[in-house]
């Protein structure tokens, strides 16, 4: 697992590398990860770039070539900008916010995707969540409010 922290001394990238490994597993994920910390402009940047969406996100998966799936699972890149807003929305910390988005986005690299799979990431998310006592995800969130922020 390597965690690249980009944006914020406050978190502790040991807790999160240890919560990713949990997620990582949970999610039945083989290979390696990276997960990237950074703010809206570079999540901007590489979201305009990989899915051509002019616009900040909170959470975005890059699955990893299948030739090197043994090896590498993929990369997942966070904003810790729009992370801390959903953080305070929802009432939880920074901390949290972030783990939820990693377990999304080890999801996304495990083979999900909520946009065509009819509710079978949502289960999933839900199930994993609870397992890794998690608050509601980005598929309950989005589905709850009527919001189509994801991803």
């Amino acid at each position: 697992m390597i965690l690249e922290h980009r944006k914020s001394k406050s978190l502790s990238r040991l807790a999160l590398a240890r919560f990713a490994g949990r997620a990582q597993r949970a999610a039945k994920l083989k290979g390696e990860v990276t997960i990237l910390l950074t703010g809206d402009q570079e999540i901007r940047e590489l979201n305009a770039q990989f899915r051509h969406k002019d616009k900040a996100t909170d959470v975005l998966s890059f699955p990893a070539d299948p030739a090197l799936s043994a090896r590498q699972a993929g990369d997942i890149a966070i904003s810790l900008e729009t992370a801390r807003a959903q953080a305070r929305e929802m009432g939880h910390d920074l901390s949290t916010e972030v783990k939820v988005l990693i377990l999304h986005g080890m999801l996304h690299l495990a083979g999900y995707d909520h946009e065509a799979d009819h509710g079978q990431m949502r289960r999933q998310e839900a199930k994993l969540r609870a397992q890794l006592r998690l608050p509601a995800g980005l598929i309950e969130r989005a589905s709850d409010s009527g919001r189509s922020r994801l991803c």
